[in-house]
């Protein structure tokens, strides 16, 4: 039972990516779009002062924040593509018609019961505008469920066909058939079910609001201890997209959550000073600041006669982790070897957060120096404090290099330079990390007609008959495997350059970093998966 759970959180956890990762981009085009109307930035740069850019902006910012206003459909979609087998285009067609169904009939049964309110704002009644269609407020609460939902409804009867002139009914068309009922039994049922969740939501947030810093503290430390369960994305999803995380008027809309609060008042000229709800969102100190000390400690604790190996291994991991916010390359480094050192690691996660909120820090940077730049710059330093943000960022590099110093000496721990005698200095779980994109460029690699990479990597995973499913995430491959035993994790490391290994079940990441894309077409091409599939 626990593993047929733990089996369902992973393929939901690895669903979720689809729509979330589309997100930041929005926010990035956003963000531009400020840059534009930016009233300081106008006045410092006077030929910025014209119809032409400013427009530009207005219309680039306000055309995305619709975005924000419609997440349970991008949720829908999402989760119903990721969860889905087979069909996965046709899936997400079928989504948008199940959610299009559901939220009509809400409103139809809602308007016989003579539930709808009338008024003229909607704001603290529990109900809300979707697509033009008054029902209950679910946010995005409301695209998770119809998109499981929909996924499982495909799942069990996308490949249902019929004989003769029923044909025309299977499939996909099946599919649709067999949701209307379901989906509209359950616009029934949670239009008396939803009231007591939402109390529930509702209440846990004043719960965690009312935590204060503890609650920061307590997410900021499960956000990255979650992170050899790959479970993490559970963790600040709800905070970055549902009420949990907040709930803002912004230019006479609601908005809930912490990044989309925030998207939608960079994007609001009149908005001088950003909701608190956006710490929920700073996960960057860790990123930029934090890890880099702790390669710094590694690297000046490593053995003299290993210092040059643990300096090419170390330069590039922090490189990436700064830049583009990919801390798995450093975080596996000592993950397993010195797992005091990841709870140290995540314990001072949470703490950073608490720091940013008690100086009144608004800046964020969840993925790296870039967003850092493209988030925070334009929006000035009165709206965001992000200056006392790197300020705090080095407090942070200190501490956390003292620190791993410290129990690095102290407690002989075995990191990257202090192997034993005859064991090979490596980042963990790879052999060469000597180039900014890792030892072997795997999308060079996978770019080029050889399918050895592809051949090793699946040999090395038990062979093609041994793989259920194949997916990836940011910076992981995600596969079910019907014998996970089966998995050479030596050859996985020094052979086809992965930085980690993590085994739950039947669930195996190998973690390959930001080439996981080009690791994953390898990898579906040699063991024939159709892209649509």
């Amino acid at each position: 039972m626990k593993e047929k759970m733990m089996d369902g959180l992973q393929r939901f956890s690895k669903a979720m990516f689809i729509p979330v990762l589309i997100l930041p981009i929005a926010g990035i085009l956003i963000a531009l779009g400020n840059v534009f109307t930016n009233q300081r930035l106008i006045e410092t740069v006077p030929f910025m002062d014209n119809p032409i850019t400013t427009g530009f902006g207005t219309i680039l910012s306000g055309s995305l924040v619709s975005i924000l206003s419609n997440l349970g459909l991008i949720f829908c979609v999402g989760l119903t593509v990721g969860l889905a087998k087979k069909k996965k285009a046709e899936a997400g067609f079928t989504a948008v018609l199940g959610y299009l169904v559901f939220i009509n009939a809400m409103n139809k049964f809602m308007e016989l019961s003579g539930l709808l309110i009338e008024a003229e704002s909607l704001q603290g009644t529990g109900q809300a505008s979707v697509l033009g269609v008054q029902v209950l407020d679910m946010g995005v609460f409301l695209g998770i469920l119809l998109g499981v939902v929909t996924a499982m409804v495909h799942n069990k009867y996308v490949e249902k066909e019929f004989n003769n002139a029923f044909q025309i009914y299977g499939g996909s068309r099946f599919v649709f058939i067999v949701l209307i009922p379901v989906v509209v039994l359950l616009a029934i049922a949670f239009t008396y079910i939803w009231p007591f969740f939402q109390t529930g939501i509702n209440n846990l947030g004043v719960l965690i609001n009312q935590s204060g810093n503890f609650g920061l503290f307590l997410y900021g430390m499960l956000e990255r201890l979650l992170i050899p369960t790959g479970l993490h994305h559970l963790v600040y999803t709800p905070f970055l997209y549902s009420s949990l995380g907040g709930v803002q008027e912004v230019g006479g809309q609601i908005f809930e959550g912490a990044r989309n609060i925030y998207f939608a008042e960079i994007a609001d000229p009149n908005v001088s000073v950003l909701s608190p709800s956006v710490i929920w969102d700073a996960r960057g100190i860790s990123k930029m600041f934090g890890l880099i000390g702790a390669c710094l400690a590694m690297y000046q604790t490593a053995s003299p006669e290993k210092k040059q190996q643990a300096k090419a291994i170390l330069i590039p991991a922090a490189v990436t982790s700064f830049i583009a916010g990919v801390t798995e390359p450093i975080e596996f480094s000592f993950m397993f070897i010195a797992p005091i050192l990841f709870v140290v690691h995540s314990v001072l996660s949470g703490l950073s957060m608490v720091v940013l909120n008690l100086f009144n820090v608004r800046a964020i940077g969840p993925n790296g120096f870039i967003d850092f730049i493209l988030y925070n710059i334009p929006l000035g330093q009165e709206k965001t404090n992000w200056i006392m943000y790197i300020v705090v960022g080095l407090m942070f590099f200190a501490i956390y290099y003292f620190t791993f110093r410290l129990l690095i000496t102290k407690l002989n721990l075995k990191t990257i330079g202090r192997e034993d005698d005859g064991q090979e200095t490596k980042l963990y779980s790879k052999q060469d990390y000597k180039e900014s994109k890792g030892s072997k460029d795997v999308a060079t690699q996978t770019g080029t007609k050889d399918t050895g990479l592809a051949s090793t990597i699946v040999g090395a995973l038990g062979g093609a008959d041994n793989i259920q499913s194949v997916t990836n995430c940011y910076t992981r491959l995600r596969l079910v495997l019907e014998e996970p035993d089966k998995v050479d994790e030596s050859v996985l490391k020094n052979e086809t350059g992965a930085n980690g290994i993590i085994v739950k079940g039947q669930n195996v990441h190998v973690v390959y970093g930001l080439q996981v894309e080009s690791v994953r077409k390898a990898v579906d091409k040699y063991l024939g998966i159709a892209e649509e599939e």
